[in-house]
């Protein structure tokens, strides 16, 4: 009787891990079938993938991120929050992801958000001009026009040439 249990225990575990293997795969196949998607500015299927392989898999950042990417380009600034958060809880070291949810955030005219955002991106990659300049228009719309004008100015010494010209606009 043992035996029976012990190989029936067995059994399920093979299975269960069989599964999760299956799982994985499938969920691998719509991410990048989102990703494809995303490429031809396909935002619906995309999302529609995306939101499948999530069902296979709900610990993947990058298929949250994507999601909230194509829910951003479809104007739901809300949803895009929603699942660059998640990305963030399960992965909380990606810059791209602040970033983005600080535009999203800045949509919605949530500067002081979208400015916390842009920071904690900042601290996790201080080279990317476009999130200073991103970080100096929150600051400009909170009404701190030297400090916004110092992360364009930053944001230009990075690279990011759109600077430039918000500098000449805003900040004389």
């Amino acid at each position: 009787m043992k035996k029976i249990v012990l190989l029936f225990l067995v059994s399920l575990l093979f299975t269960a891990h069989s599964f999760s293997q299956s799982a994985k795969a499938k969920a691998d196949d719509y991410l990048k079938n989102g990703n494809e998607k995303l490429k031809s500015d396909d935002f619906l299927g995309a999302l529609s993938d995306f939101t499948i392989s999530i069902e296979f898999n709900h610990n993947n950042p990058e298929t949250f991120h994507n999601r909230g990417f194509a829910k951003y380009r479809l104007k739901n600034y809300q949803g895009a929050i929603a699942d660059y958060t998640k990305a963030i809880e399960i992965f909380p070291d990606y810059a791209t992801t602040y970033n983005w949810r600080g535009m999203a955030k800045y949509l919605l005219e949530d500067y002081r958000g979208a400015l916390n955002d842009y920071t904690k991106a900042i601290e996790l990659n201080p080279k990317d001009g476009e999130t200073y300049f991103n970080r100096g228009m929150a600051k400009i719309m909170l009404g701190d026009k030297n400090s916004g004008c110092l992360d364009f100015s930053r944001a230009g010494e990075l690279g990011f040439a759109e600077a430039y010209n918000a500098i000449k606009k805003l900040c004389k």
